[in-house]
């Protein structure tokens, strides 16, 4: 009995309240009449809690986001479905969803009756100007007596999540290479470059059948190494991200690091669309691999949507265990701000891939730096720009308020020099 006492309203306790009063001064004065009003206030509030904490009727909930996942700026809509499954009509209801506070206010609705096997439907529009992985749900119901008097809160557990996306730019078809990898000439260089064990081994990955271990690969690179199966004729790509904090400049949704994001998520979607098998890898441990057409895009999407800044994470260690991996037809890497080791790092992949492509981003024109900074750090572009020029890569550099749409039909150009 004490939970329903303790949704009383405001209305609910002040009735209390006065039956109390009345009573009191029923008492001192020793009028009757006055008693039996009190009893009447007090009684009231507490026949209504009794009343809603019997209601035996029982809702079941459902919920729809239409759609899903979305990109940054766009709007979905939220539809939910209330059926009473008992016998008995409910009282007042009012309902509330619980959302991210990204979202939005949460929503609020007021349903008057639902009949016996009644259903009703209510519905509401999100909107995120971030990315992000947000929750939606639980939904509470909270239920009321006809005078107001008392009310209960229930919940459901069911939650869904609504998945924001960077934003994704349609690119233009061009020439990128590395189609149909996994023989021919890419093999055919691994061969040359590494000779024909290493050629037909790679790094150990989560799942890989033990017994292909290769021993002697194992012990000369100090890395668990397994045999490579005959690769079958497909494209091939593998899309490598610099989350490095330092590596950017900028705060928000205007930052150098949301830039990059959006661009490698357009890059990704284009490949896939394309028909390319991807493998996404973050310079702080994230490696998805071998996703295919029917899942790449939802695969990376999800991932890009929560993908932060890492302050731990080593670009020069993620190129290395790429090239470990090695066998890949396109190599598309966005990086911020790189120095002369990692460029010479990603140089090395070109021996590997039958195309590389570098999307290099000015951090300096997303900030006000000093001159001195400003100067170092357009160095360091130029020089790892012309670094990776001289490995093979095809390099484009980005700057603020450019998009990646009106440079990508450069990477079919020539591989000789910076294009802005």
């Amino acid at each position: 009995m004490l939970e329903p006492l303790r949704g009383l309203t405001v209305r609910g306790r002040s009735f209390v309240a006065a039956g109390l009063a009345c009573g009191l001064g029923a008492f001192v004065v020793g009028q009757r009449a006055v008693m039996q009003i009190g009893v009447f206030l007090i009684a009231l509030p507490v026949l209504a809690a009794v009343y809603v904490s019997r209601s035996r009727y029982r809702l079941s909930c459902t919920r729809a986001l239409v759609p899903g996942r979305l990109p940054v700026a766009h709007t979905a809509q939220v539809r939910l479905h209330l059926e009473n499954v008992s016998r008995l009509p409910t009282s007042l209801l009012y309902v509330e969803d619980s959302l991210s506070y990204t979202l939005g206010a949460k929503p609020r609705f007021v349903l008057d009756r639902v009949e016996a096997s009644g259903r009703r439907e209510v519905g509401y529009a999100v909107r995120s100007d971030v990315r992000g992985k947000f929750r939606v749900g639980p939904l509470t119901i909270r239920m009321a007596d006809p005078f107001g008097l008392c009310e209960l809160t229930r919940s459901f557990s069911s939650v869904d999540h609504l998945v924001v996306t960077p934003v994704i730019s349609p690119l233009p078809s061009t020439g990128l290479g590395g189609e149909w990898a996994g023989g021919g000439d890419t093999q055919a260089r691994q061969v040359a470059s590494a000779g024909e064990d290493d050629a037909s081994t790679r790094e150990y990955r989560h799942g890989d059948d033990l017994r292909k271990v290769h021993w002697k690969s194992t012990a000369r690179t100090g890395e668990l190494m397994v045999r490579r199966d005959e690769q079958p004729w497909q494209s091939r790509a593998t899309l490598l991200l610099d989350t490095r904090s330092g590596a950017h400049y900028g705060d928000g949704p205007g930052s150098s690091f949301e830039w990059s994001v959006s661009a490698a998520a357009s890059i990704g979607v284009h490949l896939a669309r394309h028909g390319y098998t991807l493998r996404f890898m973050t310079d702080n441990g994230v490696d998805l691999q071998g996703t295919t057409l029917s899942t790449a895009e939802a695969t990376l999407l999800d991932q890009l949507a929560v993908v932060e800044p890492s302050t731990r994470g080593s670009l020069p260690l993620t190129v290395a265990r790429m090239g470990r991996g090695g066998g890949d037809g396109l190599i598309v890497a966005v990086c911020g701000t790189i120095d002369a080791d990692t460029a010479m790092a990603l140089g090395r992949l070109r021996n590997m891939a039958a195309a590389c492509i570098a999307v290099l981003v000015d951090t300096t024109s997303w900030t006000a730096l000093g001159p001195r900074a400003k100067a170092e750090t357009e160095a360091a572009l130029e020089s790892g720009a012309a670094l990776l020029r001289q490995a093979g890569w095809r390099v484009i550099v980005a700057t603020h308020g450019t998009t990646l749409a009106s440079l990508w039909p450069q990477v079919a150009m020539s591989r000789t020099g910076a294009l802005r």
